[in-house]
């Protein structure tokens, strides 16, 4: 606030105000034969680590020719400041010195004491700058050495330091460079302040940044004024999504300032499908398909080629954000077939292929019987199911000489055996019939008195 305050009264300086009267902004205060001094302000108020700017000018009696300004800090019960008040004296030949915890910190804005701008700015503050002070401008009258003091005085309040640095942060992308930037506040020329990062992870300890390209630099605004910049440049990554990078400004002395911001990494994993692709008939087919990223990504289950009886509009059978989960009870054959999840994320689009297979119990269909004639038995199993059963004949135990013949239809196994039986007791003519998942025995008829 005070840089601002400070940059419109030194246009106005320059444009020689002491001649054209006080404005709206400053406030004069005259004296007898001529000496007057204008200040923007009686109260300002700053922070500790930056600066202050107290804007001044000044005109003096007609045969006083000013030589040097001085200002002084002394209490505001003092009627006089004396030469151990001293912050700042023009005149670096005098024996006059500046207190020593003012040194190197006071300058002029203005050099030339003829263009009567007496204002000058304060560098690292501390909280112990807080007082009034007062201007004293040397010089000769009529040739004569010769000094006045001005009354009007400029309270000081220096307070904690408040501000934060400002920290600029692009949109991150997983293993696309990006460059954080880090301002420090205020816009002082004092000394250079210290600008570090770090990082901090979730639930872990903080540590400084080493690994990656830091640099620094500070932009001359005016002559009076700068601006001190940090940035760092890396690599974001899914890792960091979420993480805190501080940025931490130590000024002179033991005032110290941070801002601490949450990274939003955009990044995208691979899809993952989970669940069981094998499902039994009357089951209920579950799988979920989901991806890690940031932000959460659009995630479609569609069917593939479509099956118009499993379809709801827009050919999406299911649809979520980061997950979703595809359930069809009861499943029957129009549930089997290829299945596609689709996971869009930003301008990107991630595809995972899943086949579903529908396994039933097997079938034993009409038609399965067993014939005799003229010592010949044939018998005849017809067995649906999937995958395709395996018929094994249990008489075929004990015979080696018979005819097996075997057609596949679709999901349907037909095995014709045929084979010369004689004097042969009373039993039973049975095959097993065997998908793999569930075996099934069936028993045709029982043959007596062949």
């Amino acid at each position: 606030m005070f840089v601002l305050i400070w940059s419109a009264l030194f246009v106005s300086v320059k444009g020689n105000i002491a001649d054209t009267g006080a404005s709206a902004w400053a406030q004069q205060h005259c004296y007898d034969e001529g000496y007057c001094i204008n200040l923007t302000g009686r109260e300002l108020t700053a922070e500790a680590g930056l600066c202050v700017v107290i804007p001044c000018s000044f005109t003096t009696a007609d045969g006083f020719t000013p030589k040097h300004i001085v200002w002084y800090k002394c209490e505001a019960s003092q009627k006089f400041c004396s030469d151990a008040d001293i912050i700042f004296h023009s005149n670096k030949n005098t024996d006059k010195k500046a207190q020593s915890g003012f040194e190197g910190r006071v300058s002029r804005l203005e050099p030339d004491v003829s263009q009567n701008n007496c204002s000058i700015i304060i560098n690292d503050l501390k909280e112990s700058d807080s007082g009034s002070y007062r201007l004293g401008v040397t010089g000769e009258l009529n040739g004569r050495q010769d000094r006045f003091t001005f009354i009007p005085r400029v309270n000081v309040s220096v307070k904690v330091l408040n501000q934060k640095p400002r920290v600029m942060i692009p949109t991150l992308t997983e293993g696309q460079q990006a460059t954080l930037t880090c301002t420090a506040p205020g816009l002082c020329s004092g000394s250079v302040p210290e600008i570090t990062w770090t990082w901090r992870g979730a639930g872990g300890s903080e540590s400084y940044i080493t690994g990656n390209s830091v640099d620094f630099k500070t932009e001359n605004l005016t002559d009076a004024t700068q601006r001190h910049i940090s940035t760092l440049t890396f690599n974001p990554s899914a890792e960091q999504h979420n993480t805190t990078v501080t940025c931490k400004i130590h000024f002179t002395g033991e005032t110290t300032t941070e801002e601490a911001s949450t990274l939003k990494v955009n990044y995208m994993k691979d899809v993952e499908v989970i669940g069981v692709t094998s499902v039994r008939e009357g089951n209920v087919l579950n799988l979920t398909c989901s991806v890690e990223s940031f932000p959460p990504a659009h995630i479609v289950w569609k069917k593939v080629p479509p099956n118009t009886n499993l379809q709801t509009e827009n050919t999406d059978l299911h649809y979520d954000t980061g997950s979703a989960t595809l359930v069809s009870p009861n499943v029957t054959a129009e549930n089997s077939g290829q299945y596609i999840c689709m996971a869009k994320h930003l301008d990107k689009t991630l595809t995972s292929y899943v086949n579903v297979t529908l396994t039933w119990h097997t079938k034993i269909q009409d038609g399965s019987v067993c014939v005799l004639q003229s010592e010949v038995l044939t018998c005849v199993c017809i067995s649906e199911g999937f995958p395709l059963p395996n018929i094994k004949w249990l008489l075929l135990e004990n015979h080696t000489q018979y005819t097996l013949i075997t057609i596949v239809s679709n999901h349907t196994v037909n095995s014709t055996v045929s084979l010369t039986v004689k004097n042969h007791g009373n039993s039973t003519v049975g095959f097993l019939s065997n998908t793999g998942h569930v075996e099934e025995r069936e028993n045709l008829i029982s043959v007596l008195d062949f």
